[in-house]
């Protein structure tokens, strides 16, 4: 499994304390910011997005003020399955019934233990819908991969390939 961790300038130093915690368990590839400047999270969001969405066998952490403008924007591209975690249940569920790839976390709102934990829980739990206890996970998943066959339009991600960092 690849993980992949990125932020605007209001998660900026939050991503950097959980890369330094989660270290010795999980190696990060950032995909940015790289210093503390102001910075408009859809060009982030949408980077890390299409970048998990190519790669099934990875997991992203994005983080924001919040985590909803993330979130929004990853949830645009086709393969994505971006959730704002603010709660154990939650990472947890997300993983297991709706294999949710991208965890999007508030660095306002969200202390720096419980993005820890939520950012742990979120990697170590897996999708049910692998197991045969969890075929109508796996079958809803699949109802959002033809949502997205049916309504997607390749020339918005046409313009999307060429939004610059």
């Amino acid at each position: 499994m690849k993980y992949y961790i990125a932020s605007d300038h209001a998660g900026f130093h939050l991503k950097n304390r959980l890369r330094i915690t989660l270290k010795k368990k999980y190696e990060f590839v950032d995909l940015g910011i790289h210093i503390a400047e102001r910075t408009d999270y859809p060009k982030i969001a949408i980077k890390l997005a299409k970048t998990v969405a190519a790669d099934k066998n990875s997991l992203g952490i994005l983080l924001c003020g919040t985590g909803v403008g993330m979130a929004i924007v990853a949830n645009k591209v086709p393969g994505a399955r971006a959730v704002v975690l603010n709660d154990g249940f939650i990472a947890k569920l997300s993983r297991q019934h709706n294999n949710a790839n991208i965890a999007c976390i508030g660095a306002r709102n969200t202390p720096d233990q419980t993005v820890k934990d939520l950012v742990t829980t979120f990697l170590e739990t897996d999708f049910l819908g692998h197991k045969k206890e969890g075929e109508r996970h796996k079958k809803r998943v699949e109802q959002i991969k033809k949502i997205e066959e049916k309504h997607f339009d390749k020339k918005i991600f046409n313009w999307i390939d060429r939004i610059k960092d």
